[in-house]
């Protein structure tokens, strides 16, 4: 911030050089608070002051936004402009000097008697449709000289162009912050895409990958069990063949909604191709009672089908608490799942599911047994 000059008299040269200071303090102002903060200091400080108010017009009310002064005046209150001789410059577009303000009409005195106010000058900021005022107080008889009112009004100027550049900076701001945020949330949209299976909303592939990778780290850290199921829709072919895609990807959302009815919220749920889906989890895994939930959800589907096709799933799962990759366990219980496929009638593209099937042991569990 500029440094203060002398005020002993109002030397016009040297006021000038600190407003040539001041103007370059606003041009750095970002925001409308550091503007109104630099403006009323240098507006006391310009004509030797008691006070300086910093006034909005807010629709058709003064709004005493900021002040610098020996004594509170109006910070923060509003006032009718038919009643505030800030809305008079503002509505008048002209600058005002009341030498007493008790001899002016146009001073609501009862709003000025609490205060040190005897003497003010005010200017517009902004000549043409004022959007403020600035206002100087004295708590003596005073009257400023015409330099010192050129002054105060060459500060209103620049603070006009200020006004209207921090509107600028900060419309600017607002799009780029409201540009990052649109592009934050495609990229999320993007990042969902590219782990999300777009048809049922399952996890695909690569996220399963992701997120079963991770959990399976986990476990082998604590020595916990996993199990990992792997189940496809029966006779998904003959569904599109005879009655449309459209009737096969009904399936297929029907089977993804039974895996999700089924399994708990932290089980990790994947379609990983046109017909096949897995589910990874951390604990012991009854087989036979996640067979039956699985059953149970399978049956309420076909119990509300109408006219679509019925829902059969094979499936198979594998457990173990060794050291394996998630590509063996995906193996195994795709292994267990194709004996259960074996077992069904080839005719069939729907009907009651097999029992799940245990899977095929893990070496290290066939070894243990």
């Amino acid at each position: 911030m500029a440094s203060a000059i002398p005020q002993a008299r109002f030397d016009y040269t040297q006021a000038m050089e600190f407003l040539l200071q001041v103007v370059q303090d606003i041009s750095l102002a970002r925001d409308l608070p550091r503007l109104m903060e630099i403006v009323r200091h240098a507006a006391r400080t310009l004509t030797g002051a008691d006070g300086a108010t910093f006034v909005l017009r807010d629709g058709d009310q003064c709004y005493y936004a900021e002040e610098d002064a020996i004594a509170p005046l109006w910070k923060g209150s509003r006032f009718p402009m038919r009643t505030c001789i800030s809305g008079w410059v503002m509505m008048n577009r002209a600058p005002v000097i009341i030498e007493d303000i008790f001899a002016d009409a146009r001073i609501p005195i009862e709003a000025y008697r609490p205060t040190f106010v005897r003497s003010l000058a005010m200017v517009p900021i902004r000549a043409k449709d004022p959007v403020g005022a600035i206002g100087n107080y004295w708590a003596r008889l005073y009257r400023p000289d015409p330099l010192q009112m050129k002054i105060l009004q060459a500060l209103a100027d620049t603070t006009s162009v200020a006004l209207e550049n921090v509107q600028l900076y900060n419309t600017l701001e607002n799009r780029v912050l409201e540009r990052t945020k649109e592009l934050e949330k495609a990229n999320e949209e993007i990042r969902q895409l590219s782990l999300t299976d777009e048809l049922t909303g399952l996890n695909n592939r690569r996220g399963f990958s992701l997120l079963a990778c991770q959990l399976l780290r986990t476990t082998k850290r604590s020595g916990q069990a996993n199990w990992l199921l792997f189940a496809d829709v029966d006779g998904l072919k003959r569904v599109n063949d005879g009655m449309g895609h459209e009737a096969g990807d009904r399936l297929i959302c029907a089977a993804a909604r039974a895996l999700r009815d089924t399994f708990r919220e932290q089980d990790i749920l994947a379609r990983i191709g046109g017909d096949e889906f897995v589910v990874f989890g951390v604990g012991e895994c009854a087989a036979a009672e996640a067979r039956d939930r699985l059953q149970t959800s399978i049956d309420r589907h076909n119990a509300y089908r109408g006219n679509g096709p019925e829902l059969s799933m094979s499936f198979g799962i594998a457990q173990s608490k060794a050291d394996v990759s998630l590509d063996a366990l995906i193996s195994q219980a795709d292994s267990a799942m194709y004996t259960a496929k074996r077992g069904r009638p080839e005719h069939l593209y729907a009907g009651a599911a097999e029992p799940m099937q245990q899977g095929a042991m893990l070496p290290d569990q066939r070894a243990s047994r």
